[in-house]
């Protein structure tokens, strides 16, 4: 095991993770920055693995409960100790479970907003790592994106809201699984690497039982041309001028 602390600002948040496993990067940021456009009380992140994004949320939102639900049980039990080790324990829970499984465990329709970075490549794609937790990151081995989308849907009270970040490639399958559980696409943005590029990322948010109208925000470029962040991410990631 290879840990390490990282100060990742936003109110002086510390996040320990596990640098053998699988460590924080932009599209949590962007996700978390995403949904704190919303007001809720309460929140659940899908596959919240080191609890990056309740921690996020509990800075950037006036979120009073937020849970984060975790497969992986190293994984799980590090998100509970960074909640620990950043004072949150009164307001972020983590719950060591299978989404698959998550409607024996937690209520029907009690949250007013769900989060999810799933993972992005089906049972069968992508480049396969050897170890088991990166894997389960990456790739549907344990859960698919339905999976995630009907837990998200089964979460929600009517109007709640849910924030997902995806690649473009499988929008198609997103807006088919999403509209089938009664959640409505309401914004969408594309993110791309540098201004001009194809974009590998978008930003998802859905309402349950929600009106057919989607707002296309203009695009989120990561990188300026010179290789660091544009103004709108350092912006984001709260990093001065």
């Amino acid at each position: 095991m290879a840990r390490r602390t990282d100060e990742i600002g936003f109110g002086g948040l510390r996040l320990i993770q596990d640098t053998d496993y699988f460590c924080y990067g932009t599209d949590a940021v962007l996700l978390a920055d995403f949904a704190s456009s919303g007001k809720f009380r309460t929140a659940a992140d899908l596959g919240t693995n080191n609890g990056i994004i309740p921690l996020l949320l509990s800075e950037l939102t006036a979120a009073e409960k937020i849970t984060g639900i975790e497969l992986q049980t190293e994984a799980a039990a590090l998100a509970s100790e960074n909640v620990t080790a950043n004072g949150l324990s009164d307001r972020i829970n983590i719950v060591n479970a299978d989404v698959l499984d998550v409607s024996k465990i937690l209520p029907k329709g009690s949250f007013e907003a769900v989060t999810a970075n799933p993972p992005y490549f089906q049972a069968g794609g992508g480049l396969l790592t050897g170890d088991p937790i990166k894997r389960a990151a990456r790739h549907e081995i344990t859960a698919a994106l339905a999976d995630f989308v009907e837990c998200a849907s089964y979460l929600l009270a009517p109007g709640g809201a849910f924030y997902l970040i995806h690649r473009p490639q499988r929008l198609a399958d997103i807006f088919t699984l999403c509209t089938g559980v009664n959640l409505e696409p309401k914004r969408m943005r594309m993110i791309v690497p540098h201004a001009g590029d194809s974009p590998n990322l978008v930003l998802l948010e859905f309402r349950k039982n929600g009106g057919r109208e989607l707002k296309v925000m203009p695009e989120l470029a990561v990188y300026s041309r010179d290789g660091g962040y544009t103004d709108e991410v350092r912006k984001i990631y709260r990093i001065s001028p």
